[in-house]
């Protein structure tokens, strides 16, 4: 008969392993968190917040959205661990990339250094609308990730605006860069004004 410590190692690093992750489901998002790194995750399907050019009239502050799925903890990768810390969450296929990692990768295209301005893009994308390519405030229309008021105004950008991360982060860009030729610039008047 085999010992039976043998039969329970297996048992036992399976509930290890099993324990170290919870799965959260809020509304429609299905996120995996990592409770042994103490991250948590935030609820999705959030209304937006925001004001201003890119949305209308400010609105009550709700709960961020967890737009990437990875949770409030996360909410400034891979801008907050610009030690290279952040590089693995860089590598998904394009297919997988969450919005923020599709912004990480627009900024250099559109000529901006990704380790300096993404942490502003992303405080600032996180407190309008938490990345959810969905977000809608109700009082002034504004929509989506970058919360253009009103949402259609995306459509320049393409076609799928209303579904698109990427096609509504190009638009936020350019919208960005126009309007304020950084990303920093643009957190800099929502810090001041509350929207940008």
């Amino acid at each position: 008969m085999p010992d039976r410590r043998h039969i329970l190692a297996p048992i036992r690093t399976i509930n290890r392993i099993s324990s170290r992750f919870t799965l959260a489901v809020a509304g429609a998002a299905i996120a995996v968190v990592a409770t042994a790194s103490g991250a948590a995750a935030s609820p999705a399907g959030a209304t937006a917040r925001s004001a201003g050019p890119a949305g209308a009239a400010p609105a009550a502050t709700s709960p961020a959205a967890a737009g990437s799925g990875f949770g409030q903890a996360a909410a400034s990768q891979p801008g907050a661990s610009l030690d290279g810390s952040a590089r693995p969450f860089l590598q998904a296929s394009s297919r997988h990339r969450t919005p923020r990692q599709k912004a990480w990768r627009m900024l250099r295209r559109k000529g901006w250094s990704p380790s300096y301005q993404f942490p502003y893009l992303d405080k600032l994308w996180e407190r309008e609308s938490g990345w959810n390519v969905y977000a809608e405030n109700p009082y002034s229309g504004a929509y989506g990730i970058p919360q253009a008021v009103p949402g259609s105004k995306m459509a320049s950008a393409g076609p799928n605006w209303q579904t698109s991360a990427k096609t509504q982060i190009r638009w936020g860009l350019d919208y960005i860069r126009g309007r304020y030729n950084s990303p920093r610039r643009a957190w800099q008047h929502e810090e001041a004004d509350g929207w940008y």
